[in-house]
């Protein structure tokens, strides 16, 4: 990409999305475009396409999603598949039909099988039933994979499928109804140490495993991947590294200086029992994650910190809020 390239960033108030724009701006490109769901709502069509043959769109970057964690995806799974999949093809359709450069669509390892052999490969995609929890959203999340590999067949578009691990980071979602495990554990954490709680109840066995990367990270990645890549297949993003939600939570104990005791309530749900990314295609591209987790959950804490006042959240509740 050129630094003068006009690129569109959707879901830029969201984590990934910010992050992008962050990466971007520090590499030198500055002509980048974004809008908040106000002023444009990815799910109404015609509003998409009257913006991109407005804004001459060279390159997109669709961060824009309705996220969530478990108790979201299980409480509100015909939101997560309508509006993913309105989102995702008004998007991709635009970008092919105003002739847009290049196009990176981001997408989840949830798309892989609940009991793939782990690590996950590119390949496993649709070898397996889904894990039930999550099954819409990686349904749509699937869908927008195959437009983007069936659009570059059919039209000879350069749209390329990221597949990135569970993200952590600022601006993430710390609203514990609706949040992945990382930043609901940090939330509830904090919480504790504030209000001197004897313990915390952590969702689940403690069991399973996963995989954590921080967002710049993901934004580092897919900057180098929309300069390097251009191949159909999809592209594993994370660090090749996972820990077990016992672990994660009493590392999280530890930075957030949390006293008391942790209760494991094993009749809520686990989720997937693991999901570690194969990321040796990436790895291959010369690319890898600079960021540990613990100088990650450090920096992310400190963020939250700072961006809390009394307990209430001034960043965006979702990435989908500030996404459409």
């Amino acid at each position: 990409m050129e630094t003068n390239a006009r690129i569109y960033v959707a879901g830029h108030k969201g984590m990934v999305g910010s992050a992008i724009v962050r990466n971007l701006a520090q590499d030198g490109y500055s002509n980048l475009v974004y809008r908040t769901s106000g002023e444009l709502d990815l799910r109404d069509a015609g509003a998409v396409k009257r913006f991109f043959e407005r804004e001459k769109i060279e390159y997109v970057f669709l961060a824009a999603a309705k996220v969530g964690g478990i108790a979201a995806n299980r409480d509100y799974p015909g939101d997560f598949i309508r509006d993913n999949l309105l989102i995702q093809t008004n998007v991709i359709d635009a970008a092919y039909t105003y002739g847009v450069r290049k196009l990176l669509f981001l997408g989840s390892s949830c798309i892989y099988p609940k009991f793939a052999s782990q690590p996950l490969k590119e390949e496993y995609l649709m070898s397996g039933p889904l894990e039930p929890t999550n099954e819409a959203y990686a349904i749509a999340k699937i869908a927008g994979i195959q437009m983007c590999q069936s659009y570059n067949l059919q039209y000879g578009t350069n749209f390329i499928s990221l597949m990135p691990t569970n993200l952590y980071g600022p601006f993430d979602n710390f609203d514990t109804r609706t949040s992945h495990v990382l930043p609901a554990l940090i939330r509830k954490m904090h919480d504790a140490k504030l209000s001197d709680a004897k313990a915390v109840e952590i969702w689940g066995t403690g069991k399973p495993y996963r995989e954590f990367l921080h967002v710049d990270d993901l934004a580092d990645a897919c900057v180098f991947l929309m300069n390097r890549y251009n191949g159909n297949d999809i592209v594993n993003v994370g660090t090749g590294k996972d820990m077990t939600i016992r672990d994660l939570a009493y590392l999280v104990k530890e930075v957030v200086g949390y006293s008391g005791e942790l209760v494991f309530n094993p009749e809520m749900p686990d989720g997937t029992p693991r999901k570690l990314l194969d990321t040796g295609k990436l790895n291959e591209l010369g690319w890898q994650p600079g960021i540990s987790l613990k100088d990650g959950l450090e920096s992310t804490y400190a963020w939250y910190v700072t961006d809390a006042a009394e307990g209430q959240i001034t960043a965006p509740a979702s990435e989908y809020e500030e996404a459409l």
